[in-house]
């Protein structure tokens, strides 16, 4: 989907009506993610009542891995976050104490500020989705108009839908050098965003009882289920398909989906005609080519929640020193994805 710069402010604005929590995840460091909250605050900085927050630690003036400066976030006066002491120390802003919380962390307690002036935060959020979902409560009931959820470096499973209502994916060069590589994995999680839900009744209610029960269920072609006893489905794949029968149509997973689960039901030749089933797209951990073999082979998969991906943004450079050719970039990311992409470059407002 082809879009301008001009049309992020008029997406940004019509999503904010919409959703309550919105998150920023990123499929590697520097693609342009703390640009695209900087971007979203300065847009909102006058009329609405920001919230951030983050999940592990963000916003720190160099990037751990590659020891480059990195964007600040850069927060209003009024704008409420919530991050952890020692963080706050690190900031460059003054605060005033709205809300403890009694979620540690190594960098401290996290707590529920209010920015007095305009400055750059260091953000240290939880690490676990249900602190999260309980923080973005206690901030929507504080005051805030939305929420955005910066997202650690491969941390995708804050995007579920259990925690944010709408995600923005960032994307850019410092995911590989190759930019058909790029273009291939962003389209391939977009795809996996974008996966069928189960649409049956019937199916859904029984899938939502196995999982609150067990970490595997298998649902047969007369609603009967087997319930097994595997603690995980990683490691357990062999055991879970020699459970698999000619009634068998549905197998339900709670945990991670990975590429050896499918591997199985491809090299398996007893079982055809399969649907796996998770909670959301956010516990798939399955490449391009196995996902592409599965498929092939009849094999289905559907969410009971879809993750919702409202734009994509994107950095053609990379701090390493390399860069692609923009409009090329662009082009081919919106020849296989079908939501706005945007490349907002530097924020120079703020």
């Amino acid at each position: 989907m082809l879009s301008g710069n001009n049309d992020f402010p008029t997406l940004l604005l019509g999503a904010i009506k919409k959703y309550k929590v919105i998150s920023i995840i990123g499929l590697s460091k520097n693609v342009s993610k703390t640009t695209s909250l900087n971007h979203i605050i300065n847009l909102l900085r006058d009329n609405h009542t920001i919230g951030v927050t983050s999940i592990g630690r963000d916003g720190e003036p160099y990037d751990a891995i590659t020891e480059l400066p990195k964007p600040k976030i850069i927060v209003e006066e009024g704008t409420i976050f919530a991050t952890a002491e020692d963080s706050l120390k690190n900031s460059d802003i003054e605060a005033e104490l709205i809300k403890g919380t009694d979620f540690t962390t190594p960098l401290g307690i996290i707590n529920i500020y209010k920015a007095k002036n305009e400055g750059y935060v260091e953000l240290a959020g939880p690490s676990m989705n249900k602190q999260l979902k309980n923080l973005c409560n206690d901030m929507l009931k504080i005051g805030c108009d939305v929420i955005f959820i910066d997202g650690a470096f491969d941390r995708r499973s804050f995007a579920t839908p259990l925690i944010s209502d709408a995600t923005i994916l960032s994307t850019g060069a410092s995911v590989s050098r190759n930019m058909e590589k790029v273009v291939d994995l962003t389209s391939h999680i977009y795809d996996l965003f974008s996966l069928e839900i189960v649409k049956d009744g019937k199916i859904r209610k029984i899938s939502k009882d196995i999982l609150l029960t067990v970490q595997v269920g298998i649902i047969n072609d007369n609603y009967s289920i087997n319930k097994l006893e595997e603690p995980t489905a990683l490691g357990s794949s062999k055991l879970i398909f020699n459970q698999i029968t000619k009634d068998s149509k549905y197998l339900v997973i709670k945990g991670a989906i990975t590429d050896s689960i499918l591997n199985e039901y491809i090299i398996n030749k007893k079982v055809r005609d399969l649907t796996l089933i998770t909670t959301d797209p956010t516990k798939l951990f399955i490449s391009k080519q196995i996902f592409y073999k599965f498929i092939k082979k009849g094999g289905h998969l559907k969410v009971l929640d879809r993750i919702n991906l409202i734009a994509i943004t994107v950095n053609h450079t990379s701090p390493l020193g390399y860069e692609f050719e923009n409009n090329q970039f662009m082009r081919l990311l919106q020849e296989k994805i079908n939501v706005p992409i945007f490349n907002l470059g530097p924020c120079d407002n703020l």
